[in-house]
Order: C-alpha cells, then sequence, then structure tokens
C-alpha cells in the first residue's frame, strides 16, 4: 500500500511527519509515500471534504492513512502527526530527533514551495482555456456560417478550444436554440461548449473575442439618417459598458456587418474608455474580396493572385478602392516569372476605360450587392480577420481594416477609418510607408470627413448629415 500525508502547507507538525516519511522510503524498500499539501486558505475545507468521503473523524493537521491498494484503494486512517510516530516506532523502530525550530523552517519553505507549485499549475492551466468567443445579433445568417470556421481550427490553431456564446433578444431564442443545437450535432473537437443568451446583464462575461455582428435595416422613407445612426450608437454603448464590466481586460473587438461597421467601432472605443483602442478593428475583407473577385474576372486569373488592393476610408459608406499598390502573381501574360513575382496590376489592365466605368459602378453598388449576402462572405470574412490577429497575416500582403486613427496619412484623429495594415505577433500595424498622391490624399480628406460627421451625429453635437452610402471612388 501507499502511506498518505497531507496537510496544512505551513503546519510545523506535517513538517515533521514529513521528515519521518522520508527517512522511512529512503531506509525500506516497501514502504511508499505520498505528499499532498493544502494552501492554509483551503484546508479546513478540503480536511471536511476528504472526512466526509470516508467517514472519517480528524480535525487537525496533517492526516494520515494507508491507501490499500490490494482492497480496492480504501483508506485506512491512521490518524495525525502523534498516531503516526507511534505507528512508525511500533512497526518500524524508528524514532524521529528533530528540533521544533527546524520544523518551523521546513514548515516556512514547504509553504512556498507550495504557492510556486500553485502559481505554475495557474500558467500551464491558463494556457489550455478555452477562448471565450461572443458573437451578437447571433441569429443573423453570417453567424451561422462562421461558426464551423471558429470551431475547426482553421482560425486559431489545432491546439486552441473554444467556447462560443451566442447572444440575441428575446425574440431570437428559439432560433439560438436551434443553432445550438446543430453547433452540437456537428461534435467538433475544439469546440468545449456553445452556449445561448439573451439577458444583457450576462452578456460577454469573461470574453476574450466579441464579435459585432449588429445591422439596421436602412429605410430612408421610414427613419432619418440621423435616427438610424444614433440607434446604432445607443447599441454600442449599451455593449460598451457590459464590455467594460464583463470581459476581460484585454478583450478583441471585431465590428462586422452590413452598415455602419467604422461608427459601431468607433462608438465602442468613445463609450468604453477602459476598452484599448488597438482592441477594436472594424472588417473590410468582405469588400476586398470582392474587388479582387471582380478584378480576377476582368484579367480571367485565379483570384488568389490578386493582392494589396486597398479599401479606404467608411467601409460601409463612401469607401475608395485604391488599385494604385495593387499587385498580380501568376499572371498568364507574354511574360513569365517565378510564382513569387509580382506585376503591378494598372500595368495589365490596358482598359482604363474600364475601370473607371464598369469596376466603378460594381464597387458603388456593393452595398446593394451587401444586402443579398447570405452570411458566407461576411463569414469568411470575420474568420480571416480574426486568424490574421492571431497567427499574422502573409508576410508583406497589404490588408484593409478599420482602426482608430492617430493621423496617419494626415487622417483626422479619433474616427476609425479603414487603411492598409498587416498583423504579426498578434498585433496590428499601420502600414505608413506606401506612399500616396495628392489626389488621393484630397479623397481621403473627404471620407474622412464624412465619418467626422456620422460621429457627431451620433453624440448628437449636430443634426443634419448628406444621405448614407456616398458613391464609392475608385482608383
Amino acid at each position: 500500500g501507499v502511506t498518505v500525508f497531507t496537510g496544512r502547507a505551513d503546519c510545523p507538525r506535517y513538517a515533521k511527519a514529513e521528515l519521518l516519511a522520508d527517512h522511512l522510503q529512503a531506509n525500506l524498500p516497501h514502504f511508499r509515500v505520498h505528499k499532498i499539501t493544502q494552501h492554509p486558505d483551503k484546508w479546513e475545507q478540503w480536511l471536511h471534504d476528504i472526512c466526509e468521503k470516508n467517514g472519517w473523524e480528524h480535525t487537525q493537521s496533517p492526516i494520515v492513512w494507508r491507501e490499500l491498494l490490494d482492497r480496492g484503494g480504501k483508506g485506512l486512517l491512521l490518524g495525525g502527526v502523534d498516531d503516526f510516530l507511534e505507528y512508525a516506532q511500533r512497526y518500524y523502530g524508528f524514532t524521529p530527533m528533530t528540533l521544533s525550530e527546524e520544523m518551523l523552517d521546513i514548515a516556512e519553505e514547504n509553504l512556498q514551495a507550495h504557492i510556486e507549485i500553485e502559481k505554475e499549475e495557474e500558467e500551464i492551466k491558463s494556457l489550455f482555456k478555452p477562448l471565450q468567443v461572443w458573437i451578437t445579433s447571433a441569429s443573423a445568417p453570417a453567424c451561422y456560417q462562421l461558426i464551423p470556421l471558429l470551431a475547426n481550427g482553421e482560425v486559431f490553431g489545432m491546439t486552441t478550444e473554444v467556447s462560443i456564446h451566442l447572444f440575441d433578444t428575446e425574440q431570437c431564442k428559439e432560433v439560438l436554440c436551434g443553432i445550438v443545437m446543430e453547433a452540437e450535432d456537428m461534435a467538433f473537437p475544439l469546440l468545449c461548449n456553445i452556449s445561448e443568451h439573451t439577458e444583457r446583464d450576462e452578456a460577454f462575461i469573461q470574453a476574450d473575442i466579441i464579435i459585432v455582428l449588429d445591422d439596421v435595416l436602412l429605410n430612408c422613407e421610414a427613419h432619418s439618417f440621423e435616427n438610424y445612426i444614433r440607434e446604432v450608437s445607443e447599441i454600442c454603448e449599451a455593449y460598451a459598458s457590459l464590455i467594460e464590466k464583463n470581459a476581460k481586460s484585454g478583450v478583441r473587438v471585431i465590428s462586422s456587418g452590413q452598415t455602419f461597421v467604422n461608427l459601431k467601432a468607433t462608438m465602442i472605443m468613445t463609450h468604453g474608455p477602459s476598452i484599448k483602442p488597438e482592441n477594436v478593428i472594424a472588417v473590410a475583407t468582405s469588400w476586398e474580396t470582392a474587388a479582387k473577385a471582380t478584378l480576377s474576372r476582368k484579367l480571367h486569373m485565379n483570384v488568389g493572385g490578386v493582392k494589396d488592393v486597398i479599401v479606404w476610408g467608411n467601409i460601409t459608406g463612401s469607401n475608395y478602392i485604391d488599385l494604385s499598390h495593387a499587385k498580380l502573381y501568376g499572371y498568364d501574360g507574354a511574360l513569365w516569372g517565378p510564382p513569387n513575382f509580382p506585376r503591378p496590376l494598372l500595368n495589365m489592365i490596358y482598359d482604363s476605360e474600364w475601370i473607371h466605368s464598369e469596376f466603378q459602378s460594381a464597387q458603388s453598388s456593393l452595398s446593394s450587392w451587401g444586402r443579398h449576402w447570405v452570411g458566407m462572405l461576411p463569414a469568411h470574412a470575420v474568420a480571416t480577420v480574426l486568424r490574421y490577429w492571431y497567427r499574422g497575416s502573409p508576410p508583406g500582403e497589404i490588408i484593409s481594416v478599420g482602426v482608430l486613427s492617430k493621423g496617419q496619412f494626415c487622417i483626422s484623429e479619433g474616427i476609425v477609418f479603414s487603411m492598409p495594415v498587416m498583423f504579426q505577433n498578434g498585433s496590428w500595424k499601420v502600414m505608413t510607408e506606401l506612399e500616396i498622391n495628392e489626389t488621393t490624399q484630397e479623397v481621403l480628406g473627404c471620407l474622412a470627413h464624412e465619418l467626422l460627421q456620422e460621429k457627431l451625429v451620433a453624440l448628437k453635437e449636430i443634426k443634419e448629415m448628406q444621405p448614407y452610402g456616398a458613391d464609392k471612388i475608385t482608383s
């Protein structure tokens, strides 16, 4: 069998029994010891539970028992330190010769060692804790498409588990329950659990990631544009308060959807001053990939070879599709090169009239396309940005996301503005080294003005502004 010693980590009597046990184990080939220390704050509850479980009566530290393995592991209580000393003297003829001051020193060492071990165990456990992902407006089609991408290892890697929390109104509870049941039936190995929530006070508890999918259905005949902006602001103000109250301090917030994507990110930062600004971004990937798809069809090439198309400005409002830095890889033209050989996109499209007519028209109608997106493209966009954020974007490749402006490219500060970034080591960096011409600079100023107007309306500082979704600008 095995003799088990358990006591308070700071208990000198436990230290005395421990020394004798070590001596017996070193000198007796068949004497085996298992030692367990408990933190002083947890000792009494632990002792109560173990005694209740085994039907023992014992009130002091340490407690010693024998695990009789040949009898199914049933514990035989020996008692406290005095009982063990008597047991050792009677059966083995050993009597400890140790001073009390030495026991106090050993007890102090035991306590420090116990604290260090607990700390190491907590750090190890933290590495295996699942990411807590919250999705708002979770009845939206994009959420349904997003869940498999988050749970199959594609986004966070094959060693990171996730817990997904779906948040929406009470009216959507039945839809959320259906999504939960279907996701559970799919038995994703990395999905620890998935749950539905409709109570506002419990939103974002311990959140690592929050994906905001809320949208407003624009109908300017029914409501004024300013009312829609203020509706968005009120939603984000409520969310910001809950994020500050319930989420983890390093929570990452992603704004997505078809309307007011920049404004949602701006308002969450504005109303949540303790939320780290670098941890709030707006997703422009849907517009970026749609533009790349249009270009690849024109050039009759794989869309994966179209890189570095930049979406500037108000992602779901007036934005600027910038092709001046765009490159083509693997283009089947007169000149051939290795797979990593890039060609400037504008040099390959000889029909400049097409760029300023059909391509611009396609991008201008992108907002109306968005209303017909069934969820696959927005879900892919969110998943892509999260994958880059956690695992890095392709080296040297430009990614467009809405981030808080700090004056880069002479853009007004304090607004979320879509601009070129790259992701590395869990963070992003604006690619300020990119050169832009005077015409582009002028366009960016106009786009920034629209976003400033939206922010002022949201904060009720002005009452009117230009209609939403002005024509896209393309170069």
